[in-house]
């Protein structure tokens, strides 16, 4: 289905794209290679377009595979007018692209979406126009005006890159007493852009997240609240239902839908939330794509945040976020292959004894190289395990036993 199929879908929002339809995703990594799993389940087609050379994670899934740079919109407007709708698994697409787009297909989550949350000031700014509690921040373009953000926030604060910024990468603690000056040198050094915002440190209680989906008909669904744990600015570990009080839960999913409905958002979107002592939320980022920490979705829920992708962009009703069983996911990062160090050189992890797990499932992303050989690289994201238990804390011990029988015992000779 193209052209003028595509045309009556883009003029109706409750037009539904049936089975046969082609969903462009724009990103080409392991969201888009687990969307694409499910499409295909579902009877779509699916077109992915990156500046990564092919054989991608979603590559390797899709139909079709475009590589060529975001900026090149003649490339975007091709691919656009082979598809039937176009939605995101990566953030950092310039609005130019997704401009490009809409005039060929309808993007959803829209564009605007896209530009409000891939810009920590332009985010923050509008939750807070909105009327959502959100981190206390301040925009810093120099060294003069981060002194003036530091002594209006206080420290210690997290200086962070306003834009293009994920997993960490862009970011900057600050210590009472820290030489500001170095400092932002530093983080000029980087080359991530000259437009920062510091955001005043938070003593928070839990790290939470709500995935939540919108479709074209204004419905919004929900999961259970995930609890999520992060190591080096990496989510390394998720539970679900997150051990949080039943109040607070229901809070953070009407915060969650109340932040869909406003941005007006047409697909999956991530709300990142901090549980404060005594109860209360701040939103932390927003992500408008299925999260790594929903990963779990795939065999907890009746409806995956994937699947939930699918539905909510192609306009079909939402499915169900009912949990079977609570779950924990946990993240295998490259590191896994080096477990003598990087020096030592790659060792393959031992799945075999992963297998031996009863119940564990193993999800690798396919992330290779020229030659289709894993290319892991420490901190980089290679897959995620998953468990499901009667009692959540169970699920976690499993789940963290299991990542533990992936590591090779250590070479005595070296």
């Amino acid at each position: 289905m193209s052209g003028a199929a595509a045309k009556r879908a883009f003029g109706s929002r409750a037009a539904a794209l049936p089975p046969g339809s082609v969903v462009g995703v724009l990103g080409s990594g392991q969201l888009g290679r687990m969307l694409a799993f499910e499409a295909v389940r579902m009877g779509y087609r699916v077109h992915t377009f990156s500046p990564a050379p092919a054989g991608t994670p979603t590559g390797q899934v899709a139909e079709r595979e475009i590589s060529a740079s975001y900026e090149d919109l003649d490339a975007v407007e091709a691919f656009a007018r082979g598809v039937d709708v176009v939605t995101f698994e990566f953030e950092n697409v310039a609005s130019a692209a997704t401009e490009a787009a809409a005039r060929h297909a309808p993007v959803r989550p829209a564009g605007a979406v896209l530009h409000t949350t891939q810009h920590r000031l332009r985010e923050k700014s509008t939750l807070r126009r909105h009327g959502f509690p959100v981190t206390p921040f301040a925009a810093v373009d120099s060294a003069e005006s981060l002194r003036r953000a530091a002594q209006e926030l206080g420290l210690p604060a997290v200086l962070k890159t306003a834009g293009w910024g994920y997993d960490g990468k862009g970011q900057w603690r600050i210590e009472p007493g820290a030489d500001l000056d170095a400092l932002w040198v530093e983080a000029e050094s980087e080359g991530l852009g000259g437009e920062r915002i510091l955001e005043a440190f938070v003593r928070f209680e839990r790290e939470i997240s709500v995935v939540a989906a919108r479709g074209v008909d204004g419905e919004i669904v929900s999961f259970e609240v995930f609890a999520n744990d992060h190591r080096n600015h990496v989510l390394d570990l998720t539970v679900c239902p997150a051990p949080i009080p039943d109040a607070t839960a229901q809070r953070a999913r009407e915060m969650a839908a109340g932040i869909l409905e406003s941005l007006d958002v047409v697909g999956v979107m991530c709300v990142e939330l901090f549980v404060l002592p005594g109860g209360s939320l701040l939103v932390n980022e927003l992500a408008p794509r299925p999260h790594n920490s929903g990963h779990l979705t795939l065999e907890a829920c009746r409806c995956s945040q994937f699947e939930q992708q699918l539905r909510a962009v192609t306009g079909l009703p939402l499915g169900s976020t009912e949990s079977y069983q609570p779950a924990a996911m946990a993240n295998l990062l490259g590191d896994l292959w080096f477990p003598d160090g990087p020096e030592a050189g790659v060792q393959e992890p031992a799945f075999a004894a992963l297998c031996r797990h009863p119940g564990v499932r193993l999800h690798l992303y396919g992330k290779v190289d020229g030659e289709h050989r894993s290319s892991p690289r420490p901190g980089r994201k290679m897959g995620h395990l998953t468990v499901l238990a009667p009692k959540v804390e169970e699920a976690r011990e499993r789940v963290v036993a299991a990542r533990r029988a992936l590591a090779p015992e250590p070479d005595p000779s070296r």
